[in-house]
């Protein structure tokens, strides 16, 4: 987040703003899926795999426009897709708990 500060201007309340909303949504939702159990939380943590793949396109339209270096984009890149991983990995472990009732 504080590197899209220093994203063009004029791109602040468009591409920015979506990519800190979507990182603020994934952050909020994980708190909110913890919280819950069995098809709600599988409702969240499918909302919560959207906004994390949204994000994941902003980023790389960001890098492509070279607002993140390569290095950026590779650290973050990294991030997410570990992210992207464990949130697969809860969802699975949801699906199967609830099919098992």
């Amino acid at each position: 987040m504080p590197k899209a500060e220093q994203f063009p201007r004029a791109h602040r309340y468009t591409l920015t703003h979506r990519m800190m909303s979507k990182a603020l949504n994934v952050h909020d939702g994980l708190i909110t899926a913890n919280s819950r159990g069995g098809s709600s939380r599988l409702e969240v943590l499918l909302s919560v795999d959207s906004n994390l793949q949204q994000l994941k396109s902003y980023l790389g339209i960001a890098h492509s426009w070279r607002w993140l270096s390569d290095g950026q984009y590779r650290h973050i890149s990294k991030i997410v897709a570990e992210l992207g991983r464990l949130l697969g990995g809860w969802i699975k472990q949801t699906q199967s708990s609830g099919s098992q009732r």
